[in-house]
């Protein structure tokens, strides 16, 4: 039975609840019900009888559970049943592990090798779909197993280079593991030109009290680079890190570590399982995001040159943000060019862009606030949602996220660019100014229309404190879909949970997480854009970092994550192995099934051919920026290590009898708005839809998109499809044809997908062609608004219809979770606290260990030290000499 609370109730049972730890520990009961009060109830999905449960649980076993080295739990805990939450397999992973030379087979994870060290199997902090049952995967933050006392102090030098792996799955879903050459993709050999701080000021030489030239081990990581499919299926990776201490002394364990932002790109070739380097970018990036354009050519924003202390004494007017200057990939010579001063942006770190089907490339206000504590001067403009035309590059602001206020309508779009410090010139602030001073003679109340058009209705708070950007979540662009003239003109782009700026401007993020779910859209018609926003029911509970999936049946999945942001306070995160599933037509989100392992931060899911989904990844930060101490016990994520193993999951769909069979399909396919057929098993096939493989990292593809195509005829078995001649559409790369069907009850049926390239039309020359928009759409999001809610007396009343029985105080009770939720309940904390003892007590030794360490190193330190000064103090030698 479910308990109903008004919003008074609600408001003084949480007030009393959270001021007793020993009542807020019972979450399954009052307060359970207090703060799920505004949640959807899954209640009549649950417990399916003994049989039925028996069954699920027995075809949920995958063929590869059984293999030697693979690693298994008990059955994850759910109350929903397979047919309509899906399953999860048991985990599986790499069972070799190389320890001193050695391939060893084992279950663990990790080893520990004559010098004491550890040597641990990568995860999937990155990973990309090949196409044909192969998985390209990074590790992320190797080395972190091997601090003793706290990763601040000591990642700079324990810290290497990270792995590389090819992961096949047969078709039994048997798993087999190949190291691609050279494993850690080769970037930097002979090390990185480091941008130290005293790099630049006079009188100082470079590398003085840092340890950035003292190995090449660690100055070409994968990690933190974002991947993109190029056309030809090849996969490029672009930035990544190069770790070293700052300040800190050759041959002393410890310092301050810093994440310098590579400039390199490295491309992966799938067919010889080689990396090769290619261009550097002009600016180097730690936490970067591509984009390819409509003409195949790859876009990349944002990222910092160096994390923790972006000081840049040659370029001080850059120091203390990320990058702004954006720069464009030359499919053709490989090379990158800076797209200029106009073309400059402020961004988050991962910032979330996608291409839309005019060309522009949209900044949908969401990123990784991470960099360090998420501060950035000009963080402010992140709240602001934009689309840079790569024709003319420049941005085009046009509106702040979640809210109707439209600036490119009110004179505002180049707000952003005339306020960016490295870009200011009067000729951008007389634009501006010119265009703000015509919308306001033309139309002088433009602003405060747009205002009135704000809802005042039961989710009003939710709506406020939701706005701008959102920190660590996911932004799917939703299937686009042609109308009847066959354009596509409407994007839409969903974004659920993430921590919100709590309408602040001193901080990108937050801590707790919320469950508030949003559509953002874009209209388009060649250059003129609309951007406007609407909530959708909530998730279930507050989510951090979940990854999303487009599932061919227009459904969106999110996977994995944490009850609290788990780089803020990693280690104290609680996991959330609940899968929930977004249904298009209800715009509301349903619980599924229940993942095994325990997943937050450097998870990834990407869809399979066959339209189940691999789940991977774990790779956390060390707990509280110490050393590995795992709270496991106690009911929080897993902090053992990083966790290499992957689980296969089957949606309902999936496990249907009646899927249709794609018969017959070509394989190459060209953006020149010709007709093709196809042939399927089931003539109830009522939609076709290409889905671009993913490459993903940190919740980022900038290049997902799941396209419709129009069936313009059909022939028994046999359809006529309409292709576009719009390269913004599908831009050249490897897709997924899959054909679907609506069943009697409404649920989408898909095939198994076939491979399908898609090519440039020769002629086009990347040139958007796009027909003129149907109809126009009407804006999505009407209401009476701040003024005519008020005067009408029922505007506090009215909600979206997705979320009518939401409480008007979901924002408080979200927030409320995130702090409750931390406390374990009290049998849990009696029989976890052995465990908690026995970490810290390894802790404690670690800790110790470390001290010793930097105390017999000081005095060969210092001869050290002194050396470089004196080496430092000689004149260098002239190309004379």
């Amino acid at each position: 039975m479910r308990m109903t609370l008004s919003a008074a109730t609600t408001a003084a049972l949480t007030l009393c609840l959270t001021s007793s730890p020993a009542l807020a520990a019972l979450d399954d009961g009052v307060l359970g019900d207090l703060l799920n009060a505004d949640k959807p109830d899954t209640s009549t999905q649950a417990n399916p009888d003994g049989a039925d449960r028996a069954a699920a649980e027995d075809e949920a076993a995958p063929s590869s559970a059984a293999l030697p080295g693979n690693e298994t739990t008990a059955s994850a805990p759910t109350n929903v049943p397979a047919h309509i939450g899906g399953r999860f397999s048991e985990p599986f992973s790499e069972p070799t592990l190389v320890v001193d030379g050695k391939e060893v087979q084992t279950e663990d994870r990790c080893m520990q090798r004559e010098d004491g060290t550890l040597s641990c199997k990568p995860a999937a902090g990155t990973v990309a779909n090949l196409g044909d049952g192969r998985f390209v995967y990074l590790n992320a933050l190797e080395g972190t197993e091997n601090v003793e006392l706290s990763i601040v102090a000591e990642f700079g030098e324990v810290t290497v280079n990270d792995q590389s792996r090819v992961l096949t799955l047969d078709a039994d879903d048997t798993p087999s593991w190949k190291k691609p050459t050279p494993n850690d993709g080769g970037a930097n050999p002979n090390g990185n030109d480091s941008e130290t701080i005293a790099r630049g000021l006079p009188g100082v030489p470079n590398g003085i009290l840092s340890t950035a030239d003292n190995t090449a081990k660690n100055d070409g990581a994968l990690f933190c680079a974002d991947v993109v499919f190029l056309a030809d299926g090849s996969m490029m990776a672009v930035g990544g890190t190069d770790y070293y201490t700052e300040p800190g002394v050759d041959g002393l364990p410890v310092g301050v570590v810093e994440l310098e932002g590579l400039k390199s790109s490295r491309i992966f070739d799938p067919q010889s399982n080689t990396w090769t380097q290619s261009g550097d970018m002009t600016f180097g990036r730690w936490y970067p995001t591509l984009v390819t354009l409509a003409d195949g050519d790859v876009f990349v924003a944002s990222g910092v040159t160096k994390l923790l202390k972006p000081v840049y004494p040659e370029e001080p007017l850059n120091s203390g943000r990320n990058v702004a200057q954006t720069e464009t990939y030359d499919l053709d010579t490989g090379s990158w060019s800076d797209n200029g001063e106009a073309a400059q942006r402020s961004l988050p770190l991962f910032p979330r862009l996608h291409l839309l089907p005019n060309g522009q490339v949209y900044y949908n206000a969401g990123g990784q606030a991470f960099n360090p504590f998420g501060q950035a001067y000009d963080q402010a403009l992140w709240n602001i949602v934009a689309a840079y035309d790569p024709e003319t590059k420049q941005w085009t602001d046009l509106g702040y996220a979640g809210l109707p206020l439209k600036f490119n309508e009110i004179g505002l779009k180049e707000l952003t660019s005339t306020v960016n410090i490295t870009n200011a010139n009067p000729e951008q602030a007389a634009s501006l100014i010119g265009d703000l001073v015509g919308t306001t003679v033309s139309n002088p109340t433009a602003a405060i229309q747009q205002l009135t058009d704000t809802p005042v209705d039961a989710r009003a708070l939710e709506r406020t404190i939701g706005s701008g950007m959102r920190g660590s979540t996911f932004s799917a662009m939703l299937p686009l879909r042609p109308d009847e003239n066959g354009g596509y003109h409407e994007a839409e782009f969903l974004t659920a949970g993430g921590v919100p700026t709590y309408v602040t401007v001193g901080s990108p993020g937050g801590y707790l997480p919320v469950s508030s779910s949003r559509i953002d859209t874009v209209e388009v018609n060649d250059d003129e854009m609309s951007y406007s926003s609407r909530l959708t029911g909530p998730l279930s509970r507050p989510r951090w970092y979940s990854y999303s999936v487009v599932m061919p049946d227009d459904s969106v999945m999110i996977f994995s994550g944490g009850d609290r942001d788990g780089v803020v306070l990693p280690g104290l995160e609680g996991a959330i192995r609940e899968a929930e599933r977004f249904d298009p037509e209800t715009e509301t989100w349903q619980v599924m099934a229940s993942a095994h392992r325990k997943r937050t931060y450097h998870n990834t899911a990407v869809l399979m051919p066959d339209g189940r989904v691999l789940i991977g990844g774990h790779s956390p930060i060390n707990t509280a920026y110490a050393s590995n101490i795992n709270f496991d016990s106690i009911g929080l994520a897993n902090y053992e290590s990083r966790d290499p193993s992957f689980e296969i999951y089957t949606p309902p769909y999936a496990m249907r009898g009646d899927r249709p069979v794609i018969e017959n399909a070509p394989a190459e396919l060209e953006t020149n708005g010709d007709t093709f057929t196809m042939t399927v098993s089931n003539p109830a096939v009522d939609q076709v839809m290409l889905i671009r493989r993913t490459a993903t990292t940190h919740l980022v593809d900038g290049d997902q998109r799941a396209v419709e195509l129009p069936i313009v005829s059909r022939s028994g078995n046999v359809l006529t499809l309409q292709m576009t001649a719009n390269p913004a559409v599908l831009p050249a790369g490897q897709y997924m044809l899959f054909a679907s069907f609506e069943t009697e009850d409404g649920t989408r049926v898909p095939s198994i997908s076939t491979p399908v390239g898609v090519a440039p039309n020769p002629a086009g020359q990347g040139e958007i062609n796009q027909p003129e928009p149907a109809a126009q759409v009407a804006d999505s999001q009407e209401s009476d608004g701040l003024i005519g809610g008020l005067l009408s007396g029922d505007g506090l009343l009215d909600s979206d219809a997705a979320g009518d029985d939401v409480s008007p105080l979901m924002p408080i009770t979200d927030l409320l979770s995130g702090v409750t939720s931390v406390i374990p309940g009290p049998q849990t904390l009696i029989d976890g606290a052995p465990e908690v003892g026995t970490e810290l007590k390894n802790a404690g030794e670690r800790a110790v260990g470390i001290g010793a360490d930097t105390a017999t190193g000081l005095p060969q330190a210092g001869k050290g030290l002194a050396q470089d000064l004196k080496d430092g103090a000689q004149p260098e030698a002239t190309d004379a000499e």
